[in-house]
């Protein structure tokens, strides 16, 4: 969640006019996060999120999204759906930026989870994927593997300004991930693809919301898992792998999910995937960031430092 277009207490207003959801009491932009930006909103009947969908999300996108919102949500998953006005429409216009008014979700998202609650969360995304086995609409990852080395390309030897020699450790690293990449070979369906522990809210021990959906699509199921693992199993440098972590979140999701042998013989690929993909995004925000935007930019080098842990032999060597 970021915030990056400015939304008047008048918009705001004249916003909500539009919904059973009471008049504006007050709003707050929100700084975390990269990609949208993100209002917590309270009226005289409640708390929501408004969202306002950046460059970085397609407009058109946004029934795929809420659908798949709807559809989980229709089978007992914490998620927070769009809100509908008076006339049924979810997906507005505010600020020339496409908007939904989001269902909020109480819950807290905790910087240091306990091997507890990585249970649980990997259990959620267990039941996510169950509730999604019969989602009929596809999405192309558009932070996939295809996407990789255009994003590398693009960013450059400008990566060197991040810090010295890392255009050439990608490089390398990237050529070799894109040769393994278990094409054709593992169940694919609707993922996360970007659960991140703040993208999780939890009350005590339980999940309380599954949230930001807006990376969510059709690749391969245990890509999700990766990407899960590598964010909630290192501390937010990249140095330190926690194990009691990791294992948390591969038992809580194979408690309702197993793994199968060709699913585990490819975790390591499918986990080093996830450290270049958000290596690379982060990389590329970390270049274009606009100066006065309120956001928190986030240090590409941290997942840079999580690859030595999947792939050894690819962390320290250059094209």
């Amino acid at each position: 969640m970021a915030v990056y277009t400015h939304v008047s207490a008048e918009a705001l207003g004249r916003f909500l006019d539009g919904f059973d959801c009471g008049t504006l009491v007050s709003a707050k932009g929100i700084a975390e996060g990269v990609e949208n930006t993100n209002y917590l909103v309270d009226t005289t009947t409640g708390r929501f999120i408004l969202t306002l969908y950046e460059k970085r999300v397609d407009g058109d996108d946004l029934p795929f999204f809420l659908d798949l919102l709807d559809h989980l949500a229709a089978r007992g998953n914490p998620v927070p759906p769009a809100i509908k006005d008076r006339s049924g429409t979810a997906i507005h216009t505010l600020e020339g930026r496409p908007a939904c008014l989001i269902q909020f979700l109480p819950g807290v998202s905790l910087s240091h989870p306990t091997p507890t609650q990585a249970a649980a969360t990997g259990a959620a995304m267990a039941a996510m994927h169950a509730g999604l086995a019969d989602f009929p609409q596809t999405r192309p990852n558009t932070m996939g593997v295809e996407s990789w080395q255009p994003l590398f390309a693009r960013c450059g030897q400008s990566l060197n300004e991040i810090a010295p020699g890392l255009y050439d450790t990608l490089g390398f690293a990237l050529d070799a991930v894109v040769t393994r990449w278990p094409r054709d070979v593992l169940e694919q369906s609707a993922i996360h693809a970007d659960l991140f522990p703040d993208n999780v809210l939890m009350r005590g021990d339980d999940v309380s919301g599954l949230i930001d959906f807006y990376f969510a699509c059709t690749d391969i199921r245990v890509f999700d898992l990766a990407i899960m693992h590598t964010a909630w199993s290192f501390d937010s440098t990249g140095t330190h792998y926690d194990a009691a972590i990791g294992d948390a979140v591969i038992a809580g999701y194979a408690s309702r999910f197993p793994l199968s042998d060709l699913e585990k013989l490819h975790f390591p690929t499918l986990a080093s995937g996830a450290c270049l993909r958000f290596a690379l995004s982060r990389a590329w925000d970390w270049l274009n960031t606009p100066a006065d935007a309120l956001v928190t930019r986030k240090d590409p080098l941290a997942y840079v430092r999580r690859l030595s842990h999947y792939a050894p032999e690819l962390a320290k060597r250059t094209r």
